[in-house]
């Protein structure tokens, strides 16, 4: 298979507007986390830490999206690669918000020094990871951090929690986890169709599909907390 040459930029009124299509698909994503936020807001539950945390999982995530697009695609030409490290930071913290968002939705139904053991974890590997990436300027390590939080903790907390009791919020989490996963590997295996349609552009087609789940999801927490699980 022949490679796929690099997204040619284009230019407005002047300005040079690198990887237009991957800066568009990564300011979807970011569209559908800011919707998220704004929705989850109205459901009005301030005593629920779980979806406290998922809503600014969602407006972080919505930061971090935005500025990986503008900043880290867009108009990365006119700034130093460093720049990039806003975006990355960003959704390394989102990411540590959906973790913690998923311990504690599932610590009513695992042993609290369990729980326990795995908010202190939250908080140590985001700050292991974050001095890594600093440090070496090496987005792997992002993918790496993301890895671990959507796959070794959200979704084993949330395969627990549907096992358990049937949460159709954890499913809908699960099938975004899903589509999550099949991103990482189009985006790692760089696969694409074209210049104008490449590895990053389906990645972030798939991820945008991915944050519209775990807003389901979130809503359908959101509502299943109203009593006891």
């Amino acid at each position: 298979m022949s490679m796929i040459p690099p997204q040619p930029p284009i230019y407005l009124f002047g300005l040079r507007i690198d990887e237009p299509v991957t800066s568009l698909t990564a300011l979807l994503i970011s569209a559908v986390c800011l919707f998220a936020f704004i929705k989850l807001g109205k459901l009005r539950q301030p005593g629920n830490r779980t979806l406290q945390y998922l809503r600014y999982y969602f407006l972080v995530m919505a930061i971090a999206t935005a500025n990986g697009g503008i900043i880290g695609h867009a108009f990365l030409g006119y700034l130093s690669f460093g720049w990039k490290l806003i975006g990355w930071i960003s959704s390394m913290f989102s990411i540590m918000l959906i973790e913690r968002a998923s311990i504690e939705y599932a610590s009513r139904l695992i042993p609290q020094k369990f729980s326990k053991w795995l908010r202190w974890i939250n908080i140590v590997e985001l700050a292991v990871f974050i001095s890594i990436t600093m440090v070496t300027l090496n987005f792997f390590f992002v993918e790496v951090h993301t890895f671990y939080g959507l796959l070794i903790v959200v979704a084993s907390l949330h395969f627990y929690v549907y096992r358990k009791v049937k949460s159709q919020g954890s499913r809908l989490f699960l099938n975004a986890v899903g589509f999550a996963a099949i991103s990482a590997l189009i985006f790692m295996n760089r696969i694409g169709l074209s210049a104008w349609f490449n590895h990053n552009d389906i990645s972030h087609i798939l991820l945008t599909i991915a944050a519209w789940y775990f807003y389901k999801g979130s809503r359908k927490i959101g509502e299943e907390q109203t009593v006891n699980i």
